[in-house]
């Protein structure tokens, strides 16, 4: 989900790689859960996370949506969020005792946190939020480490293959609003990388690939009708 503010106004002015080292660790978030609460729809969901929350909880999409996701506009598509529940706005998915649930397969933006992604030049670089987490004190962790997701340059290629495609179909339904051309191009999206189940004993980036190739050609097609009428 997009952010209207300056880098200025929200980072420590530095743009970071995968390995360099940043000031992010928050020893395990012990006695904090601020970052799970009263988030609104902003934890926007890529497939990867669903694939990781379907294989991993044993659940279709369609029950994910019955138990802590949600389907929200973001940016003008229609895409999935975690869900927060409760008076205090909590995520679904947080215990208890105000530990995540999900954490060895929690979504993108919750291993990123407190990073950010700035994208330019048809990628992206890693920033640091400097108002956003409320522990003090944090430690210097490499970037990848913090992330902790594996082959982190198929990672980040898929996490800005996916940006850029988005992009490009959210601007032309804020260029040219028309409802049912959102609806239609959301539940295209929706079925393609969301509702279809992907085969866990085989690998997720190679699934998502020949869906994707799909997907461009489909989404061409859908921008020359859109900006045709």
């Amino acid at each position: 989900m997009e952010r209207n503010v300056s880098m200025e106004e929200i980072s420590d002015g530095k743009l970071y790689g995968p390995n360099d080292m940043v000031k992010a660790d928050c020893q395990d978030c012990k006695g904090c859960s601020a970052c799970c609460r009263g988030m609104g729809t902003s934890i926007v969901l890529d497939p990867l996370d669903i694939y990781r929350l379907t294989v991993h909880l044993g659940r279709s999409f369609e029950e994910l949506l019955a138990s802590g996701v949600e389907l929200n506009l973001a940016d003008g598509l229609i895409l999935p969020n975690l869900g927060m529940k409760g008076k205090d706005q909590q995520c679904a998915f947080l215990d208890g005792n105000g530990r995540c649930s999900i954490h060895a397969y929690r979504p993108g933006i919750c291993r990123l946190f407190p990073l950010g992604r700035f994208y330019e030049d048809g990628g992206f670089r890693y920033f640091l939020q400097t108002n956003e987490c409320r522990k003090e004190n944090r430690t210097k962790v490499k970037v990848r480490k913090w992330i902790d997701t594996p082959d982190i340059r198929q990672y980040e290629q898929f996490v800005s293959d996916w940006h850029y495609f988005l992009k490009k179909l959210q601007t032309a339904v804020k260029e040219k609003p028309d409802e049912g051309a959102v609806k239609d191009i959301s539940m295209y999206i929706l079925k393609q990388f969301y509702m279809l189940p992907y085969e866990p004993e085989h690998d997720f980036y190679g699934q998502f690939y020949q869906r994707f190739e799909a997907a461009a050609a489909f989404s061409e097609q859908f921008l020359e009708r859109l900006y045709a009428e």
